[in-house]
């Protein structure tokens, strides 16, 4: 198990997050980590043509399904960072973001959340929280490793063999995911230090 949160200053609930899966992926970046932390808030996740298709992939199936009335499935926009909920951040080095659900299921299960709060505290039995991260950690003048990471607790073992078997199944392209975000995020940063 993994500590996500326990090394940043000032992450509310730091001490009881705790993951049962945990991936991380990092990018240098030619700026600042207010620069870097500024492209992350305004990333919405649809702006790469390969990250849509890979959510447009992980939908297709739930979203028949519910067109031909055989269950659930993702209704409305495609699944993003609009998703999650802000856990926080201090404008330089890190900013985190939350999310609740069954996630293994078709409409991934969401859990509404309207606060950092709220995630926290949120304790339903069956449902998985996840914790998407960015941090920023300066490597030399105007440089910074940015680094994601995803952390996923659940409260139960049959909600953990749920996970166990998504996670080993969506991985390669979650991973895929999280490294396009970040070059998305170091070609913002970037062009925000140029200018």
């Amino acid at each position: 198990m993994f500590h996500l949160l326990a090394t940043l200053p000032g992450a509310p609930g730091a001490d009881a997050f705790v993951c049962h899966f945990h991936e991380a992926h990092q990018i240098p970046v030619r700026a600042e980590g207010s620069q870097v932390l500024a492209a992350v808030a305004a990333m919405s996740g649809r702006e790469d043509a390969v990250i849509r298709a890979l959510i447009a992939v992980r939908e297709w199936p739930g979203r028949m399904r519910q067109r031909l009335g055989l269950g659930r499935g993702r209704v409305g926009a495609p699944f993003g960072l609009a998703d999650f909920v802000p856990l926080g951040g201090d404008g330089h080095s890190w900013c985190a973001f939350g999310l609740a659900g069954r996630f293994w299921q078709a409409d991934y299960g969401l859990v509404a959340l309207d606060s950092a709060e709220a995630f926290y505290r949120h304790a339903q039995p069956g449902v998985a929280k996840l914790v998407l991260l960015f941090h920023v950690r300066q490597t030399g003048a105007g440089q910074v490793m940015l680094t994601t990471e995803t952390g996923i607790h659940c409260p139960d073992p049959q909600e953990r063999r749920w996970m166990t078997a998504y996670w080993w199944l969506i991985r390669p392209a979650s991973g895929w995911i999280r490294q396009r975000m970040l070059r998305q995020i170091r070609r913002q940063a970037e062009r925000g230090a140029a200018g």
